[in-house]
């Protein structure tokens, strides 16, 4: 049976935002993304999305296609509607009341949730969790990202602001973070963590020349990669340090919630096995003895960028 109408899961980001109709069999049937320019007031990312979907409508012959719309967004509080002091967004995303924003585009039924949270929906429902009641998804990006799946449901907590584990302190005197404390996982664990690490090893080893050819902001991912797999020594040592702190955090994180695994997703994470064993083998050390090399670490199953959608997807179901 072909759908009439859909969901439609949007995953707001920092740069990009991407967005697409989900049918009932959690089939991605449109799919686009745009800048998300968040310095520009919010309504204009709205008009351009929904001047998108104004021409799925006419493509698909449908001028009523959208029956509800989930979104992810930084700090989004999934209680409220609200979206508070987001990181890596412009000030006019501050104390902003999303839902009522998009329900002057779209009057339908409107739940947001943090990003991070809707991807865990989305390796729950359609991913890698997907026959896991206890798992935590970890988003790598410009920070670290998280979402806590306990007993088959996204941890909220109190005030839905639960799982932000990036700023677990592993490192009580260490760097700065924008939080405002020192030593948080994801200035170790995330895009802006191995910058910090290369000014860092580029202080402390002038002379190496591979150190040379990197530039300081915005580490290209591929090409360390590649320098790993080519026996690079610096790399190496680099991967294991970022994998050494990340395990540190996932033992803390495994010690009070005890998940059948860690599943990550985005950014960093597309290094694999490269940071990822470091990391499995630091939390290992760290965890407790009838933990040890029982809590798996895993990888996305879902196409880059699809996550986040499909949960996001998912939220107005589950609020039924």
């Amino acid at each position: 049976m072909i759908d009439n109408t859909y969901s439609l899961g949007i995953d707001i980001g920092g740069t990009n935002t991407v967005f697409g109709l989900v049918d009932s069999r959690g089939q991605i049937i449109k799919k686009d993304s745009i800048l998300t320019n968040s310095n520009n007031p919010p309504g204009l990312l709205f008009e351009n999305i929904f001047n998108i979907i104004n021409n799925w409508e006419i493509e698909l012959d449908n001028s009523d296609i959208v029956r509800d719309i989930g979104v992810g967004v930084p700090n989004g509080n999934y209680f409220t509607g609200m979206v508070v002091s987001p990181p890596n967004m412009g000030k006019d995303w501050d104390e902003l009341n999303l839902c009522s924003l998009i329900k002057t585009f779209k009057n339908v039924p409107i739940s947001i949730t943090n990003d991070a949270n809707a991807a865990a929906l989305g390796e729950k429902y359609y991913g890698a969790a997907k026959s896991m009641t206890d798992a935590v998804v970890i988003t790598l990006g410009t920070g670290l990202g998280s979402g806590i799946i306990a007993n088959n449901r996204i941890l909220y907590g109190h005030d839905g602001f639960a799982g932000e584990l990036g700023h677990l302190v592993i490192e009580p005197e260490g760097r700065k973070c924008g939080c405002g404390h020192r030593g948080c996982l994801e200035m170790y664990v995330s895009a802006k963590g191995i910058d910090y690490t290369f000014k860092e090893y580029k202080q402390k080893y002038p002379e190496n020349n591979f150190l040379k050819i990197i530039k300081a902001k915005k580490v290209d991912g591929k090409l360390l990669d590649k320098a790993f797999d080519d026996g690079e020594k610096i790399v190496i040592d680099i991967y294991k340090y970022t994998g050494h702190m990340l395990g540190l955090g996932l033992a803390q994180i495994a010690t009070i919630l005890s998940p059948e695994a860690f599943v990550f997703y985005g950014g960093l994470s597309n290094a694999k096995h490269r940071l990822l064993d470091f990391a499995k083998d630091s939390m290992n050390d760290s965890l407790l003895s009838f933990q040890k090399n029982k809590i798996k670490i895993l990888l996305s199953e879902l196409h880059d960028g699809e996550a986040g959608i499909l949960g996001a997807s998912c939220l107005n179901i589950l609020k039924n």
